[in-house]
């Protein structure tokens, strides 16, 4: 049987601990530094990473590069990064996707929030509520009218089960009490010709899939899903101002580190990822790809991944959603 730790061993390993922690923190950073991205490179998470790595390299005195570890959604990664030395020398960019994953995964490697520090959220964006043009359809609530008045459910397309679109989706049906019926694609890009082609009825997506097509008159833009007016949409309501008061969905990035990660290292990386995230040079080239910038603290970017899974878990459960 295995004999039980004494407390004498149990305060001691606390203290090695706490002393590596401190060592760790008094000469980092003094090699290079790593931030994971569980998605592709050219990605939305992978251009946020190097933006971010680019303005660390040149405060931090130290090399600063983004490895791609693709998989399962961005789990294969964060995996890895649970499994890290909370030493300051790997770090990740995640997505939504991360809050999503926690409702929508039956089984993960990791738990979603103790198995890590949060240091900044970096950007947001929302999604834009888009019909086809030829449809007529102008108006969130002349959307709803056409679902509850047609015999068949409206079709909506997604990038994929358990994707942050369809879960905004599966939350407004919901609270509208309408029928709708998911259509999944393997990407947005798909999904959105499908909506060109009219044969979708309407889809929620980033603003980079779907807004050159609102600019060039094929698509209508009906809302979109944050509390307030994005910026590149100005004349655009949100859902909430549609009728749906209190409807504020986002997607968002921010960049963590293992659980246990030294508090010095944590406060001077969300100092650096704050000061980054003020020059207007970062701000033109988040604004290009259509990202918000959000500074946060850690402890308000904790309390923002807490709140999406709570909030996606409540949807799946309530929706009898398939794990996956």
């Amino acid at each position: 049987m295995m004999e039980r730790p004494t407390r004498r061993a149990v305060m001691g390993a606390l203290a090695s601990a706490a002393a590596a922690g401190s060592t760790y923190a008094a000469d980092w950073p003094s090699r290079t530094i790593t931030i994971i991205a569980g998605f592709p490179a050219g990605g939305p998470t992978d251009f946020v990473a190097r933006l971010i790595g680019d303005g660390l390299a040149k405060t931090l005195g130290q090399s600063v590069i983004v490895e791609n570890r693709t998989g399962a959604s961005g789990t294969t990664a964060a995996a890895f990064v649970a499994r890290a030395a909370p030493n300051g020398y790997t770090l990740m960019m995640i997505p939504s996707g991360h809050a999503t994953a926690a409702a929508t995964f039956a089984h993960l490697p990791y738990r979603s929030v103790d198995d890590f520090t949060m240091i900044s959220l970096v950007c947001s964006y929302p999604y834009v509520l888009c019909t086809n043009a030829a449809s007529g359809i102008k108006t969130v609530g002349e959307l709803l009218d056409a679902a509850r008045t047609r015999p068949t459910p409206l079709l909506f397309g997604t990038p994929g089960v358990g994707s942050g679109p369809q879960l905004a989706i599966e939350l407004l049906a919901l609270k509208t009490k309408i029928k709708v019926q998911h259509v999944p694609f393997r990407g947005s890009e798909p999904a959105s010709l499908e909506l060109l082609a009219g044969r979708l009825d309407f889809m929620m997506d980033p603003p980079v899939t779907l807004i050159p097509h609102v600019r060039s008159g094929k698509l209508n833009a009906l809302a979109v899903s944050s509390a307030h007016r994005y910026f590149a949409l100005p004349d655009t309501p949100t859902i909430a101002e549609s009728g749906l008061p209190g409807y504020d969905v986002s997607a968002w990035q921010g960049l963590i580190g293992p659980a246990g990660l030294p508090a010095t290292i944590v406060a001077r990386l969300n100092a650096e990822v704050v000061r980054i995230l003020k020059e207007p040079a970062t701000v033109q080239k988040l604004h290009a790809v259509g990202d918000e910038v959000t500074p946060s603290t850690p402890e308000e970017f904790k309390r923002r991944l807490t709140d999406d899974i709570a909030t996606w878990t409540a949807l799946a459960d309530e929706i009898h959603f398939q794990r996956i």
